[in-house]
């Protein structure tokens, strides 16, 4: 009955608990008041829309990683990137499944606090260091992104300095970021998720549109295209490729489906909560982004072949560096992925509030020192993170198995107890966090190999 009252009747779920185990209450909802005021994180509860929350979980997933999924076609083929990009969508639907599961069972709506549910205070320390990891990653592309900037003259002609990329990054900060990040609820930033997409959904028709203007291979252009051998087969499509840059491909297809950090926070302000009501919003938002990624990877591959770089907008420069419609995609790209770093900073926050002050009530002075020394920790970390290769092969071999896989395997395992052991759900979560495991490993090991042996690793700098 406490935990139904917790969540006014909305979860059915939460009605199973073992046999003489009492609601946990303040220990997983540590921020309830004395005063019996809601706790600092479901203070907004069932006030976002279906279509806001939609816009939000999308937001989370999409990044500057669109930019690299033509690379990764170049080298898997079309195929074969498909039903990598195919599995990797399912395996993130059922991993929210797990992740709503678990949460369900016990009425926990934070991350950590699951974490904490399944191993004590180390499994609450751990889900928060890789969600700070891996959204933190996902912060430095809004910095990587940054430099595109740097190459829009047309824009910034008569102001020399701002053309500095460093000046760029403390500007937009400070009057774009920090104010959306200092937002205490998570549904205010729907309006500016939408915003993002649209750019987004204007960056894949321009990829689109110059797929029918620019002819394979590129002799014939002005003085502005760069040099390029002819080589046999350029500008032929291919089906299945493996080469050495192949270890790349599943790491940022994996860390392009990460929402999971978000996942809790948008449940937990979500109208009329209910598990399928949440599921629906991920799969929506999952399917969408992968129609996006698709698109996006098929049009920039067929547009450049062998020639696609790890960043594709970097390979139309080398065409026209001047082109305007491409000038305009870089500031649409920029302006996209700075809106979603106000999202991807909430759960960072949340994390850091959990781990630091989990007994403390909501309070305006740590909500925004935190999200300061966030964007002062990252405006430092640019500069020594410059390839963008770099970020998502690391970040997505580490971070993203452990948010898809490993984690709410491991946390349906331990937290969910009416099940068995030897029941297919559980020998489906224990073989879905081994996957995640054997998927980290190899990853790691790959671009380890790719790293010493490799003799082209930058694919094309930015």
């Amino acid at each position: 009955m406490e935990l139904q009252k917790l969540t006014n009747g909305h979860h059915k779920d939460f009605q199973h608990l073992e046999e003489g185990e009492t609601p946990e209450r303040e220990e997983f909802l540590p921020h309830k008041s004395d005063g019996g005021k809601p706790p600092q994180f479901t203070d907004f509860e069932g006030k976002t829309s279906f279509g806001m929350s939609v816009f939000n979980l999308s937001n989370a997933i999409m990044g500057s990683g669109i930019l690299g999924l033509s690379y990764a076609m170049a080298n898997t083929g079309i195929i074969l990137f498909l039903i990598l990009l195919t599995s990797i969508a399912v395996l993130s639907s059922y991993s929210v499944h797990l992740l709503l599961r678990s949460a369900g069972v016990v009425g926990i709506r934070a991350y950590e606090q699951l974490g904490k549910r399944a191993f004590g205070h180390p499994g609450k320390i751990l889900a928060a260091v890789v969600i700070t990891m891996h959204n933190i990653g996902g912060k430095l592309e809004f910095w990587v992104n940054s430099n595109l900037i740097s190459k829009v003259q047309l824009f910034c002609i008569f102001f020399e300095w701002f053309l500095n990329g460093n000046y760029l990054i403390i500007i937009v900060s400070i009057f774009i970021i920090l104010p959306l990040a200092l937002m205490r609820q998570l549904g205010y930033l729907g309006y500016t998720s939408g915003f993002s997409l649209t750019c987004m959904v204007f960056f894949l028709i321009s990829v689109i549109y110059k797929k029918f203007n620019i002819p394979c291979p590129f002799d014939g252009f002005t003085n502005h295209t760069a040099e390029n051998i002819s080589i046999d087969g350029e500008c032929e499509a291919k089906y299945f490729t493996i080469n050495q840059q192949t270890a790349y491909t599943v790491p940022i297809l994996a860390f392009a489906f990460v929402c999971h950090p978000e996942v809790l926070p948008i449940y937990t302000e979500l109208r009329n909560p209910t598990k399928r009501r949440m599921q629906a919003i991920a799969n929506v938002s999952i399917l969408g982004m992968f129609v996006m990624y698709l698109l996006t990877a098929i049009f920039g591959y067929l547009t450049f072949y062998l020639n696609t770089e790890a960043e594709l907008l970097h390979t139309y420069s080398k065409v026209d560096p001047l082109d305007t419609l491409i000038l305009c995609v870089r500031l649409a790209v920029l302006v996209a992925v700075t809106l979603t770093v106000p999202v991807v900073l909430f759960p960072i926050r949340r994390a850091l509030l959990q781990l630091l002050f989990p007994d403390k009530p909501f309070h305006w002075l740590r909500h925004i020192s935190i999200a300061l020394c966030l964007l002062f920790v990252v405006n430092l970390l640019v500069i020594f993170v410059p390839n963008i290769r770099d970020i998502f092969g690391i970040i997505g071999a580490t971070s993203a198995p452990s948010l898809i896989f490993i984690l709410p395997g491991l946390f349906y395992i331990r937290i969910v107890s009416t099940e068995p052991m030897n029941s297919r759900p559980k020998i489906q979560a224990a073989c879905f966090t081994a996957l995640g495991f054997i998927f980290m490993s190899m990853s790691l090991t790959f671009i380890a190999l790719d790293w010493v042996y490799g003799e082209n690793r930058s694919g094309g700098g930015h």
